[in-house]
């Protein structure tokens, strides 16, 4: 007798080379996908880290060129930080949510809450301190595109998602998890399904793409691991065009903030 055993797979796309701004994000990944004898099917899932989606899209800000502020000062002072990168992340703030020693927490333009509006500055060539790297403009955008070029040249039907590692309010560490997808529904709705005593579900919601991308967080890592993107096989998501600030708790429901 034969057992099906649930299973999916992971497989960290080798050889994508420091990206360059301009880059052509779905051509490196095509000749990372031949480079591992790999080829798109329906229903894979492309995780795509942002660092690499915000270089290729020109975010990198130099901060030689950046003049702070008054109020990027008064923080700067407050928390340690050099000036220019407070700068930068007001820039991508709507505002600043809580403040307490180094640690800065914004609101993104996007809506995401996080430390310092996402803006980071590992892994980024060139002298220590030189750029600081904002998130794309519009990650769900960025997935379309990608998602789009890789259809075209494949022909498969697949989704993608670009990820950021976050920390979390009530937990330590930080875990990757979505900041745009194309081609699937960020969220799995199981409401009304039964559970398996036949108990109706009645709030049950799933990240999908969240759970997706901190699978992929497994294989990309934070340091020089060298694999930005990863293909996930066998995966369950909801298709469809969604937009990942659907996660995003809307502040009349945020008990906390």
């Amino acid at each position: 007798m034969t057992i099906h055993l649930p299973s999916i797979t992971l497989h960290g796309l080798p050889g994508i080379p420091n990206v360059q701004p301009g880059d052509d994000i779905a051509s490196l990944i095509l000749e990372a996908l031949t480079r591992a004898e790999l080829t798109l099917q329906a229903g894979d899932v492309l995780v795509i880290t942002q660092k690499i989606v915000s270089k290729a899209e020109r975010r990198a800000v130099r901060l030689a060129d950046v003049t702070p502020s008054p109020q990027a000062r008064d923080i700067a002072q407050a928390t340690g930080k050099d000036p220019r990168l407070v700068e930068v992340i007001l820039r991508e703030s709507r505002g600043v949510i809580r403040q307490r020693g180094p640690v800065l927490i914004t609101e993104t333009r996007h809506g995401w809450i996080c430390a310092n509006a996402g803006v980071d500055r590992s892994n980024i060539a060139g002298p220590e301190g030189e750029s600081a790297l904002p998130l794309p403009l519009d990650a769900d955008e960025s997935a379309r595109r990608i998602r789009a070029a890789l259809m075209s040249a494949t022909g498969a039907d697949i989704a993608v998602i670009i990820t950021d590692t976050h920390g979390r309010a009530w937990r330590e560490g930080t875990v990757n998890l979505a900041l745009g997808v194309a081609g699937m529904l960020p969220i799995t709705d199981l409401r009304g399904q039964p559970d398996m005593f036949g108990y109706t579900l009645r709030v049950t919601t799933v990240a999908r793409a969240d759970e997706l991308a901190a699978a992929a967080g497994l294989i990309t890592g934070q340091a020089a691991e060298r694999l930005p993107v990863v293909l996930i096989r066998g995966a369950d998501y909801p298709r469809g065009e969604g937009h990942a600030v659907d996660m995003q708790r809307p502040p009349e429901q945020d008990l906390f903030r």
